[in-house]
């Protein structure tokens, strides 16, 4: 249920970024290089839809680097923290 009603709210984010810019579904298609019913399908909130389509219609909706960010375990205190203890430091030369 959370991995569906996740889909639905990005996709509804999307669709909000898309046409807060005066996107057309079919531009911001064009521009991912997938077709106009894909993006209303993501839009819609399908989880089916592929991780390089969604990936390619952030980047046409201007949000990649976002979306990137939010997945970075470094730009957390939990996640700065857990790699401070558990990834090797460098080794002298």
């Amino acid at each position: 249920m959370k991995v569906a009603a996740a889909a639905r709210e990005m996709g509804a984010n999307l669709s909000a970024w898309r046409r807060m810019q005066g996107l057309s579904s079919e531009e911001v298609a064009q521009r991912a290089g997938v077709s106009r019913s894909t993006v209303s399908r993501l839009e819609g909130g399908d989880a089916s839809v592929g991780l390089a389509t969604f990936l390619a219609v952030c980047r046409s909706a201007g949000v990649l680097d976002s979306v990137v960010r939010a997945t970075d375990p470094y730009e957390t205190d939990f996640g700065r923290a857990r790699a401070d203890m558990e990834l090797p430091k460098r080794v002298r030369r």
